[in-house]
């Protein structure tokens, strides 16, 4: 099997490749209202290559948003069935200066493929497509496959849990397959066994009724900027790097030893990672390594702040109104709406006198830990160790995938992360990549996945 999808994968690599930079060029901006067209016009063509690829019983199915896309392969009721997971929406490309190339407009440099969505998710969900195209026309597929690739993932995927819960029984799987996330690097394979929870707020500051004359009233009315810059600091604590929301770590669980020798063991590099982000240090919870602190334990940021003057020149004011954006990564046993709860109680509690705040929970989710010992890990591995050659490192994933948490508790079901992108490739950024080997090597590896799992599962 593994030589045969290699050799159709090189006879038809173009065409995927092809295929694939169509998708890109189309903007499916799930957060901006003015691309709704467009988010339409991805989800019928992800259907259309489902069709193509030899799925069955297609479907654009309508939510309360953006469409889900369905599609399915069933060959026997004796045999595993994998549920693939991914999404067509994009991040907006703001700010459209800052790329070298227009970002609905894929160009290869590099051996790589730069636009918005190459990487996450279109690209990696594309390998899925392409994957069981392979071995729908080598007559090789060993299980059944259902597809369901959504369309709001990029604005936290608020209808597709609803969508969950009414079509349970029409989702029934064994396992949960998806591929948002990365490796270690392309000669270091490894599969994500952790993904951090959210909880993300935003909070505004009202002061006075209106904008006032900074000279006339400063210095006797509250400022809301200067409260929020204020009360935004004292939320982490400057030498131990700790958030000082109480109650916050309370249900924190620490790594054991065994995992904290392996995070140990993955290969990094403290001056490359330094010099890829253009800066001269790091700054982190006191007591963990770079790579703990990304990952395994929980932070705190500032995603986006707004007030007074924005404009070009001076204008002496005193804003009436300030807000933030602000996101919290959360790691087991820690829940987003306690946490995003404990948020608002102690924001609203360090309030300076004069200053009303709002706090609005805007979404959240989960943490996940996958287990290395049960079948679906073990498959996966297999599938790295065949076309890498060397056994996948695990890790944890410092980003957040809210909706996996929902399949298990719902679904009951694990879900398996086979990663294909890098850390480097940009996502959410201005530039995002996606190297053309992790597309192919991602084309070639999903469908050992398929072999492994179906042999080791039993029905």
């Amino acid at each position: 099997m593994k030589e045969q999808i290699k050799e159709y994968i090189e006879q038809n690599k173009d065409r995927f490749l092809n295929e694939l930079m169509d998708m890109l060029r189309i903007p499916s901006v799930s957060a901006d209202p003015a691309f709704s067209g467009d988010v339409q016009r991805t989800a019928e063509y992800v259907a259309e290559r489902l069709k193509e690829a030899g799925a069955d019983n297609i479907e654009i199915c309508p939510t309360d948003g953006n469409p889900i896309v369905y599609g399915e392969k069933i060959i026997s009721p004796f045999v595993p069935t994998v549920l693939v997971y991914g999404h067509y929406d994009v991040q907006p490309a703001d700010p459209y200066e800052l790329w070298d190339s227009p970002p609905f407009e894929p160009v290869i440099k590099d051996e790589k493929i730069y636009a918005r969505g190459s990487c996450d998710d279109k690209g990696q969900m594309y390998m899925h497509v392409k994957a069981f195209e392979s071995m729908m026309k080598l007559d090789s597929l060993p299980c059944n496959v259902k597809f369901m690739i959504e369309g709001e993932e990029e604005v936290g995927s608020v209808n597709l849990g609803p969508f969950i819960k009414k079509h349970t029984e029409r989702l029934k799987s064994d396992v949960v397959l998806l591929s948002d996330t990365s490796m270690i690097g392309n000669d270091t394979p490894s599969i994500t066994v952790g993904l951090r929870g959210l909880a993300y707020v935003e909070v505004e500051l009202i002061g006075p009724n209106r904008d006032l004359h900074s000279g006339t009233y400063g210095g006797a009315v509250a400022n809301p900027i200067n409260a929020l810059s204020q009360m935004i600091s004292s939320l982490i604590d400057p030498k131990t790097r700790k958030i000082t929301i109480p109650g916050f770590y309370d249900d924190v669980i620490e790594i054991s030893a065994e995992e904290k020798k392996a995070i140990s063991e993955i290969p990094f590099d403290i001056n490359v990672y330094k010099k890829d982000l253009n800066i001269d240090s790091t700054l982190g919870e006191v007591g963990y390594s770079v790579i703990e602190q990304a990952s395994t334990r929980p932070t705190l940021d500032v995603n986006g702040i707004k007030g007074g003057y924005q404009g070009e020149g001076a204008k002496t004011v005193l804003p009436s109104k300030a807000s933030a954006k602000i996101s919290m990564r959360l790691v087991p046993n820690q829940k987003s709406e306690k946490i995003a709860n404990l948020f608002a109680d102690y924001f609203k509690s360090i309030a300076p006198a004069g200053i009303k705040v709002n706090v609005t929970f805007h979404h959240g989710g989960e943490p996940v830990v996958v287990p290395m010992d049960c079948v679906e890990y073990q498959a996966a591995a297999m599938a790295y160790e065949d076309t890498f050659g060397k056994k996948p490192l695990p890790m944890r994933a410092g980003g957040s995938i809210p909706i996996v948490a929902l399949f298990e508790e719902v679904l009951g079901v694990k879900s398996i992360m086979m990663g294909f992108g890098l850390d480097t490739d940009a996502i959410h950024s201005p530039n995002e990549n996606f190297g053309l080997f992790n597309f192919y090597r991602g084309i070639e590896t999903i469908p050992l996945f398929y072999k492994h799992y179906t042999e080791l599962k039993k029905i």
